[in-house]
């Protein structure tokens, strides 16, 4: 067990890494929450079937193959920017346990995936993307929770009222708690895009503002990040963020200037 302390709202949790034990196996919080997230998400989608008039049977296969690619891009990305942890004992690359999945690495995947997807089946690519990334964000939400019993994603030592305490190799330390800056991110993101599902202007815009909101605000959260991935002197996913906001702000900018046109 391992405490952890929210001194500044008056908090403390013993927690522990494990859900369930079965003799010498351990089931993980952190799948918990990501088995979790699938499962709300496809609900969810569910409850909007038929939306752009694309049936369900094909939203649900494809969510599921979803699944499979965005895990594996996630553990991909992750793999490729932390090499030297992994080259000497390659066999670690398997262990995902104690985490090591990385958010962008498995948005890329999908992305790739549905595109393919659509192309064969004839389905539009940006309606099946505004259907689907509302439960992208919501997914996003509850998965980050894993984080918190994993005691990871957290950042640099703060003294704010959300100041998270923790004990550390080090010591006992308080810190930003960003896990939980991106779940409640990630669940208004999720809010706004629902909204915009009701009266969408244009193909894209659900994905467009998703990526731009979602890459605006990780911007910011990386920056206070101690365990981000590196490349050289730069934040990786800080510096794709940046790429992302500004050529996404363009897209949505210029398909929204020709619906005011109109």
């Amino acid at each position: 067990m391992n405490l952890v302390k929210f001194p500044g709202l008056g908090l403390e949790f013993n927690i522990s890494k494990y859900a369930l034990k079965f003799g010498s196996i351990y089931i993980y919080k952190y799948a918990v929450c990501i088995v979790l997230a699938i499962i709300v998400g496809i609900f969810l989608s569910k409850k909007s079937k038929e939306k752009f008039g694309i049936d369900y049977d094909f939203v649900l296969e494809v969510l599921l193959g979803a699944i499979i690619f965005g895990f594996l891009g996630a553990r991909i990305y992750y793999v490729i920017f932390n090499l030297n942890n992994y080259i000497l004992n390659p066999v670690k690359i398997f262990n995902i346990r104690d985490g090591g999945l990385a958010i962008y690495g498995g948005i890329i995947a999908i992305v790739i995936f549905l595109y393919f997807k659509c192309k064969k089946n004839k389905i539009d690519f940006l309606d099946l993307c505004d259907y689907l990334v509302p439960y992208l964000a919501i997914g996003q939400s509850i998965g980050r929770w894993g984080n918190f019993f994993n005691i990871e994603a957290y950042g640099s030592s703060t003294n704010s009222v959300f100041r998270m305490g923790i004990e550390t190799n080090s010591g006992y330390i308080e810190v930003h708690p960003v896990f939980l800056y991106e779940s409640i991110s990630t669940f208004v993101i999720f809010i706004i895009l629902k909204i915009m599902q009701k009266n969408r202007k244009f193909k894209g815009q659900i994905l467009y503002a998703y990526l731009c909101l979602y890459s605006f605000i990780r911007m910011f959260l990386e920056g206070l990040r101690i365990d981000s991935l590196m490349l050289g002197v730069l934040r990786i996913s800080q510096v794709l963020s940046l790429v992302i906001f500004v050529v996404f702000v363009c897209f949505y900018s210029k398909n929204r200037i020709k619906i005011l046109k109109k």
